[in-house]
């Protein structure tokens, strides 16, 4: 250890506090990372593997990066799931013969703040959670907004309603405690951490100091210790990563489930609420369709909104009403949305302000977005009570506009590495040295007139270099013109570099001038940031109620635009919908009009059996239903005649199944985790969307299993949810006789001169028919195997569906026939009048290599 450097200690001393990060070590104008951690960064960004002497005759792998293009490298390496810890050079004054330098921040995929590193216009979630005894607590945080917010959670099912819970909130970073289980197929990283730091005595005690107070009742959090557990764990982990986050989160949001509707992973996912399954966009979901914000906050509001259906009716009216109040104002919500249009980020700009990362640009684009909000609050004249209370927190901020006015150049540098960042006349101290320097700046800017007047080189030039400083050009065909008292410097291929006694005299007063203005810029410029900082709540506040504005705006205009009409949203067990439309599928579909559909339900109606073939529009009815409750709930206007949803606790859905080969679960056993799921969760105000139960096994267990799970949905005391269950079974429809909370309906079918029409329309009563091997033609299936199948229909239908009778062929064919002489049989059933030539003669090719052996 003895022989190793200076430079090489203090490397590892600091390496030995963050073993399980990447630590960019900063020397000079590039991030340098060592050992173990230059190998993984050479390999995951591209860049060449070097090495550095740290002792006498000992190398070590170095990589690294320059210090302008960090925040490139910096988010390929976050993408990735990598934490990344910042030692920067903290003094320019050696210590000992070695620059001082610490980790600033731990850089985690949960935690980053820089645009370039955030995925835009996304929350950026880092979560944490805890469990035990049927108790679990949840916290997440949004350091680039402030958001912070806990819920504690109770039940048998525990862990499936954290997993819900983390589907809805989609962290980046998941801190799981090291002591628990971590189970798979998370969204996010998840990143180990120890489980003494949710240790509710410490835990309790960073929340009292995080916040000076002396009690957490005022948060919400009196009986509820594993909150309590997870929001000080949270803090915890901030303090040791971004510490001057911490200075965002001055409020803690305390919630409960109950408050808003429960939506699983698999109903998010089979509904396509913000994102589509096939290909993960946002394009093709009922976010896309809703989504018309024009500002990044009420993107991200709009996104929770979708997420977050409500389940309190006054808080559902509040939102009906704002956005009511822009539906029939369409001239206010025109102006309103194009003033919209001006305005940025205010919410992460701020916030960037306050944790110390704002570039002079960030307070350009927050001075911007304050000088637009008189035009905006101009626009409403008379307070609508549905917005009053939106348009109150708009505040105007004069003070903070009125200090970046007076500080901040019109047009600044991109960052404080340069000059020129605040304006004139704000700080004395400042003025006086840009001043003093004045008369040396405006010789240098002169000087290049003045000598081509005096040499009478027309192509004389001054230029700067950070090697020879300021310099006078002189192209070689014009040597000869040169005066004597030219010092040359430097020899070019076509011209000479040349330097005067004065002129360096000169650019001495500039450069320490420019240290000077330099330094004096940064500190006033943190000044500036401090005050600003100080009146962040105002600023949030603001950034908050325009992100409201924007989310009514959005839906109201998408109401308008696409004949959207208000529910009725109440306090009891109701559903009807008149005319009810898939509100993305008839966005999407171009080749024909969307039929509407009503769902109604009678006043002891509980399950509505659909029977009818594939491609008819069953899933899309189901799905359509779901979403109209889902959207009447979230606050927004329903793409139906008429809607009236009676509260809904949770969405349950049974679509479609895929096989989890990697958790060594079939199809079948996925649809029978989610069915039982549905069965120990739902409660009599659930909505459950039901497709297909029981396909995934044999016929006589697939029936068997639908229909036992309606009779138990029915009939179970504490269930009698309302239930739209599509089936194949048409044995099914039988149950309507049987139980009195049982309906059928179908999709109504017109058939003529042997062609089969969908009519996609929702009808009263069973089907009598799937007519699936119409759905089997339409799908471009060769025309004998249709044939066919027409064929084995019909034989099935005459033996009520018993096996056909196989029987072996003399020469070992095995054949779906069940005649003696098969190739007989296929002459004898062969329609010659609707063959081609080409058909014919591959008819005879296949027959021959059918019922034909080579050696014969």
């Amino acid at each position: 250890m003895d022989k190793l450097t200076p430079l090489r200690r203090q490397y590892l001393d600091i390496k030995r506090q963050h073993p399980d990060a990447i630590v960019f070590f900063r020397l000079g104008d590039f991030y340098e990372t060592f050992d173990e951690d230059a190998k993984i960064t050479s390999r995951e960004l591209d860049i060449v593997l070097t090495s550095r002497p740290v002792s006498k005759g000992v190398r070590v792998p170095m990589a690294g990066i320059p210090h302008h293009a960090a925040e490139n490298y910096l988010s390929r390496l976050i993408n990735k799931g990598y934490h990344v810890a910042i030692c920067e050079q903290i003094s320019d004054e050696p210590e000992n013969g070695l620059v001082p330098r610490e980790v600033i921040r731990v850089v985690t995929p949960g935690t980053v703040v820089e645009p370039g590193l955030l995925q835009q216009p996304s929350n950026n979630y880092l979560a944490t959670v805890f469990f035990q005894d049927q108790r679990a607590g949840l916290a997440y945080v949004d350091i680039s907004t402030g958001e912070f917010a806990v819920t504690e959670l109770v039940g048998k099912d525990v862990e499936d309603q954290i997993r819900s819970e983390l589907f809805r909130l989609q962290p980046s970073e998941i801190l799981w405690p090291d002591s628990l289980p971590r189970p798979e197929h998370l969204p996010g990283f998840s990143t180990p951490y120890e489980s003494w730091h949710y240790e509710l005595g410490r835990c309790t005690d960073t929340l009292k100091e995080h916040f000076g107070v002396i009690s957490l009742d005022g948060f919400g959090l009196r009986g509820k210790p594993m909150a309590v557990r997870v929001a000080g764990a949270i803090l915890a982990y901030l303090e040791d990563t971004q510490r001057q986050s911490l200075k965002l989160l001055n409020h803690l949001s305390t919630y409960t489930l109950d408050e808003f509707m429960v939506l699983d992973a698999e109903t998010r996912r089979n509904l396509e609420l913000t994102e589509t399954i096939r290909s993960g966009k946002t394009h093709g979901s009922l976010l896309g369709i809703l989504d018309c914000t024009l500002t990044p906050m009420g993107r991200r509001l709009l996104h929770q909104w979708v997420s977050k259906p409500l389940r309190n009716t006054a808080e559902i009216q509040r939102r009906l009403d704002a956005v009511e109040y822009f539906y029939r104002n369409g001239l206010i919500r025109a102006e309103a949305m194009e003033a919209l249009e001006s305005f940025d980020d205010l919410e992460r700009l701020t916030n960037r302000v306050v944790s110390g990362h704002a570039i002079p640009r960030d307070l350009v684009s927050i001075r911007e977005n304050l000088a637009h909000l008189p035009r905006l609050k101009a626009i409403f004249k008379d307070e609508d009570p549905a917005i009053a209370h939106t348009l109150s927190n708009i505040r105007l901020c004069h003070h903070q506009l009125s200090l970046l006015q007076a500080a901040i150049q019109d047009e600044p540098p991109a960052t404080l590495a340069s000059i020129g960042v605040i304006r004139k006349g704000f700080s004395p101290e400042l003025d006086n040295v840009m001043d003093s320097s004045q008369h040396a700046r405006q010789w240098i800017a002169d000087l290049e007139k003045n000598e081509k007047q005096r040499t009478g080189i027309k192509t004389l030039k001054v230029g700067y270099n950070k090697v020879f400083g300021y310099y006078i050009e002189v192209t070689k065909a014009n040597t000869d013109l040169v005066p004597e008292e030219y010092i040359r410097k430097q020899t070019l291929v076509n011209a000479e570099r040349y330097i005067t006694p004065e002129l360096k005299e000169y650019e001495s007063l500039v450069l320490n001038a420019e240290e000077h203005i330099h330094e004096i810029e940064s500190r006033v410029f943190a000044q500036v940031c401090a005050e600003l900082a100080e009146g962040a709540q105002e600023l949030l506040a603001t950034a908050r109620a325009i992100a409201q504005l924007d989310a009514y705006l959005s839906l109201a205009d998408t109401a308008a635009l696409n004949g959207y009409h208000r529910p009725e949203v109440v306090d009891k067990k109701c559903l009807q919908i008149i005319n009810g439309r898939h509100p993305v599928v008839e966005k999407l579909r171009t080749s024909d009009r969307f039929v509407p559909n009503d769902a109604v339900f009678e006043q002891d109606e509980i399950i509505r059996i659909i029977t009818g073939p594939n491609m008819s529009g069953k899933s899309t009815f189901l799905r359509q239903v779901a979403l109209i409750v889902l959207m009447a709930q979230m606050g927004s206007f329903v793409p139906a005649e008429s809607a009236k949803i009676g509260l809904v606790d949770r969405i349950f859905t049974r679509i479609g199944a895929q096989d989890e080969i990697h958790a060594g679960q079939s199809t079948f056993m996925v649809e029978m985790v989610e069915a039982a799921n549905i069965l120990h969760n739902a409660t009599h105000r659930s909505l459950l969307i039901l497709d297909e139960i029981g396909r995934g096994t044999s016929t006589y267990d697939g029936v068997s299993i639908a229909w036992a799970m309606v009779e138990y949905i029915h009939s179970h005391p504490d269930l009698k949810a309302s239930t739209l269950f599509a089936t194949h079974y048409h044995e099914l429809t039988q149950l309507a006789d049987l139980l009195p909370g049982v309906r059928n309906y179908n999709i109504a079918v017109s058939e003529a001169d042997n062609n089969v029409v969908f009519l996609h329309k929702i009808v009263p009563g069973g089907a009598d028919r799937s007519y699936g091997i119409h759905v089997a033609q339409l799908a471009g299936l060769p025309k004998p195997v249709t044939q066919r199948a027409h064929e084995i229909l019909r034989q099935l239908e005459i033996s009520s569906g018993s096996t056909l009778e196989q029987k072996e062929q003399e020469k070992g064919q095995l054949t779906l026939f069940p005649e003696n002489n098969p190739l007989l049989q296929a002459f004898t059933d062969l329609d010659i009048n609707s063959l081609t030539p080409i058909e014919a003669l591959n008819l005879l090719y296949d027959w021959k290599r059918r019922f034909f052996r080579d050696d014969q």
